[in-house]
């Protein structure tokens, strides 16, 4: 057996079990009645402001947390900490994704049933987090104009594996240059028909449809829930740090 031979044996094993964990929290969500939405993409492009801005606002009618991947720092987690909500960081070390089992971990001692949505933020990385499942009703990848039109088809299996693209920080797309027809273009060449909402976080345009979005995924999930959350708020944790 050749090294290469054994490598690929390992990553497939290792892919195998995160996907055993990933049914199992997918379960539990489910029976929890929390929708799972985990937020990909590349560094910079608007990932943890974007989230920011949805905690503020679903957090005003609905019960919300999150947790967020990093290499290193809980500087995000302090940050998104200021919206209200539960927040728990997960650092990585070396590792430049999140898996299953990670999130089961961060997970420990939160009451699941008390949740409407979980966001989970994956580290900032278009590659590796393409092909670990954590266990979330809805992916959304995120590429920003400044990140240029040919986005999707540098990156093509993590377009392939998300339910909807994001197309961030708009209010910049004029000073770019960007060119709307061609982002749409490589999209539909590696994803036909994907869904691509545009938004900008800074300004909030395309921020209601985004929010929308959200709240009409969580009732198709689970229709005989109600729609707002419960007096109570649990909590609220920031700098919470889960080591991978």
């Amino acid at each position: 057996m050749t090294v290469e031979t054994r490598l690929v044996q390992v990553r497939t094993q290792v892919l195998k079990q995160n996907d055993v964990v990933a049914r199992e929290l997918r379960t539990q969500f489910h029976e929890a009645g929390v929708c799972v939405v985990s937020l990909v993409s590349s560094p910079g492009s608007g990932k943890t402001k974007l989230l920011e801005e949805t905690l503020s606002t679903l957090g005003a009618s609905h019960q919300v947390a999150a947790l967020v991947g990093d290499l290193a720092t809980e500087n995000d987690a302090r940050r998104l900490s200021k919206t209200g909500v539960p927040v728990r960081q997960i650092t990585t070390g070396t590792v430049c994704h999140l898996e299953a089992e990670m999130v089961r971990q961060a997970l420990a001692g939160w009451d699941l049933e008390t949740l409407d949505f979980l966001f989970i933020e994956n580290v900032g990385n278009l590659v590796c987090p393409a092909t670990y499942d954590l266990g979330e009703d809805l992916r959304v990848v995120l590429f920003s104009v400044t990140e240029g039109e040919d986005k999707p088809q540098k990156y093509p299996t993590v377009f392939n594996t998300a339910d909807l693209a994001l197309l961030t920080k708009l209010d910049l797309a004029e000073a770019v240059e960007f060119d709307r027809a061609a982002a749409y273009r490589s999209v539909e060449s590696v994803r036909p028909g994907m869904p691509v909402l545009e938004v900008s976080a800074k300004s909030g345009v395309g921020m209601e449809q985004w929010v929308g979005r959200l709240r009409d995924r969580r009732r198709q999930l689970f229709p005989g829930q109600a729609v707002t959350r419960s007096e109570e708020k649990p909590a609220t944790e920031a700098g919470t740090s889960a080591s991978g």
